[in-house]
């Protein structure tokens, strides 16, 4: 299997984009990545794209033709490939590119998420994204994944004695962060007050701790790293890759209080990638709720399960603190349109290990980690990423 390198990057700004089309906005982060690794359009052998809703988003489907002829890859009739997994899509896509060119199959791929969300009414937009959850056994009785996520925050705070106010503060510490971040939707401070007393979402979480709903779009362009030394002398490594997944319905796993496709996706992933989580330096994690972060945080091995809380507090996970998590601003600063948000992720740590997050920058990141989530848990997907 061959090594697999991150050569370029593009992301849009994350927010509400009402003068841009979905494919505008894809090929704008595909063309940025593109510049930025140096190759052509004629060195691209296949293009991945991650997605979770278009037909239902923009009511079209087939997008991936879509967006391969908009960007003149259909003159070669370059292979061109729609990935879906909820929320998790833009992860699942990055991981199918790696695992493309570590086969050998493609030299150089381009993979892209992207998402349109706000050309539908609130009501809609709510109901579309509560397609990634079960219909049948959650959204017929009134469930949607807030109150997913607000039952597995009440569970915890009864388990293990967490208190409101730790969970909050990940919103604080992530709008913080986001407001370092140019291309942020929500580039400001919130204080903990703020958080608290914003109007609920759904007890105990309020509408301070759920990402946004967001447009936008990311890409990485990806090849082999024998490849990716003819551009560059210090490339950024896709050194393990660990998907897993679960039962979509909440209802049917074993605790309300973990999300065991995370650890399972991580032991694979560092397994692959030979390392152990403490070698890990920064950390993008899938903070669709505050909760999820606090969650993802014990999943992945940071910290002891049911002291998320007390290392929240510690400030663990700040900037400057052992494992700073999202210094993007994560999902919920930044910004979170489905398909590309774990294209987003990994945009984030390439700039860390590559020494360009500016005055996000985590001093001396060898090793960064993604972990994108689809739905409520159903799907997860780790990458381990080394600046080399």
């Amino acid at each position: 299997m061959r090594e697999v390198a991150i050569l370029g990057t593009g992301i849009t700004r994350f927010r509400e984009i009402w003068d841009k089309s979905f494919k505008r906005l894809g090929i704008e982060a595909g063309l940025e990545a593109i510049q930025d690794s140096g190759i052509q359009g004629k060195n691209i052998d296949a293009l991945f794209i991650g997605n979770m809703a278009s037909g239902l988003f923009i009511r079209q489907e087939h997008i991936a033709s879509l967006v391969a002829e908009e960007v003149g890859l259909t003159l070669n009739n370059t292979p061109a490939i729609r990935v879906e997994g909820g929320d998790a899509a833009g992860g699942l896509a990055l991981a199918q590119g790696f695992s493309a060119v570590a086969a050998g199959i493609y030299d150089v791929v381009v993979v892209g998420g992207a998402e349109k969300m706000s050309d539908l009414p609130g009501a809609s937009i709510v109901e579309t994204i509560a397609s990634s959850i079960d219909q049948e056994w959650e959204c017929f009785f009134g469930a949607t994944q807030p109150s997913l996520w607000a039952m597995m925050a009440r569970r915890h705070m009864h388990d293990y004695g967490t208190k409101r106010e730790q969970i909050a503060k990940i919103a604080v510490k992530n709008h913080n962060n986001g407001s370092l971040n140019p291309k942020a939707q929500f580039p400001f401070k919130v204080t903990l007050e703020n958080v608290l007393s914003a109007p609920p979402v759904c007890e105990p979480l309020t509408t301070l701790e759920a990402a946004p709903i967001s447009d936008g779009a990311a890409a990485v362009v990806l090849c082999s790293l024998e490849k990716a030394r003819e551009y560059t002398s210090e490339p950024v490594v896709i050194k393990g890759v660990g998907l897993a997944t679960d039962s979509l319905a909440l209802h049917d796993r074993m605790s309300l209080t973990t999300c065991k496709v995370t650890s399972v996706a991580a032991e694979r992933a560092l397994n692959m990638a030979g390392v152990n989580i403490k070698d890990i330096d920064v950390a993008e994690v899938h903070d669709s709720f505050t909760i999820s972060e606090l969650m993802a945080m014990e999943d992945l091995g940071f910290v002891e399960k049911g002291k998320g809380g007390e290392a929240v507090d510690d400030g663990i996970t700040k900037l400057g603190g052992d494992i700073p998590i999202n210094t993007s601003g994560g999902l919920k600063a930044r910004g979170n349109p489905l398909g590309a948000t774990g294209i987003a992720q990994a945009v984030e740590i390439y700039h860390q290990l590559k020494g360009k997050a500016d005055s996000r920058q985590v001093a001396d990141a060898r090793f960064g980690l993604t972990h994108n989530m689809g739905g409520s848990g159903g799907t997860a997907v780790i990458h381990v990423m080394e600046a080399v």
